[in-house]
């Protein structure tokens, strides 16, 4: 009945009553803000002035089912369908990673890094094409090539590039057995490989492990470093020289990345820290 239907403070109650003991308060303020800003064009301002608005049934119903979704740990970017990623509003599905604060840092690198020249640029495992894309946006005299081994991620990158009007080369290919980015020459790789090793899942968040793409994330204890041995093997051949090589990495696995790095010919090897304190970012040039 539509005298069930709530205004705009209580439904944001709603929220907070139904998720807080699953989720700390902050991040279910961040989920109230998201969802009123897809459902309702709501900034935080406009939810101030029209906190007593009446809901549309169809903008409550919405609601109700995306707390059912969380309720399931499943990430409010894939329920909404669009994550945000240095200042630019993505599209994402569970066939690519969601887009962390921490890759943003790596982009920034490599964008003040770049320069202002006209340069080549290659994303390997694109996934959602955030680094690509805004690569592409920051960096627009440069030439920018991305590449997945998934079709599906592809093609998701590539609505996002066409949305953003990003003029990127998009691939799908296998770094282990490259074909179409074999004969690019490139000023610049930066690849975000999956790096988390299999003895780590215990301390990975529920989300994660239920709703993000697998393929994308874990690698064998064993075999911890695999993408980046197979990604500085291309790079050395693919590389302009003087050109660089930029890692998003497991934040344990430094010292063992400067050794392969070493054995593949690449010098100038720079390891820097995220917000979080964390090894995380390196740079080698060729």
């Amino acid at each position: 009945m539509d005298h069930d239907i709530p205004v705009v403070y209580d439904a944001a109650k709603m929220i907070r009553n139904e998720l807080q003991h699953l989720y700390p308060a902050r991040e279910i303020q961040g989920f109230t803000d998201l969802i009123f800003e897809k459902l309702l064009n709501f900034s935080r301002t406009d939810f101030l002035l029209n906190n007593n608005t009446k809901l549309s049934k169809s903008a409550f119903f919405q609601i109700k089912e995306i707390i059912d979704q969380l309720r399931n740990f499943k990430p409010i970017q894939y329920i909404l369908g669009e994550a945000w990623f240095y200042g630019l509003k993505l599209e994402v599905s569970p066939d690519v990673l969601i887009p962390r604060q921490e890759t943003e840092e790596l982009v920034k690198w490599v964008i003040d890094d770049a320069g202002t020249g006209s340069l080549s640029l290659l994303d390997i495992g694109t996934g959602s094409g955030c680094i690509a894309i805004v690569l592409a946006v920051n960096l627009p005299h440069s030439k920018v090539h991305a590449t997945d081994i998934s079709e599906k991620a592809v093609q998701l990158a590539g609505r996002n590039a066409r949305v953003k009007g990003a003029d990127i080369e998009f691939f799908v290919d296998d770094i282990f057995a490259p074909v179409h980015v074999k004969s690019g020459k490139y000023d610049i790789i930066v690849s975000n490989p999956p790096y988390v090793t299999e003895s780590e899942k215990p301390f990975v968040a529920r989300n994660v492990l239920l709703y993000e793409p697998v393929a994308a994330l874990f690698v064998p204890d064993g075999q911890a470093l695999r993408y980046y041995e197979a990604i500085a093997a291309f790079a050395r051949e693919a590389l302009n020289p003087g050109g660089r090589l930029f890692f998003e990495i497991n934040e344990n696995k430094s010292d063992e990345i400067r050794q392969l790095l070493m054995r593949f010919i690449f010098s100038d090897f720079e390891v820097r820290k995220d917000i979080n304190g964390k090894f995380r970012m390196v740079r080698a040039a060729l």
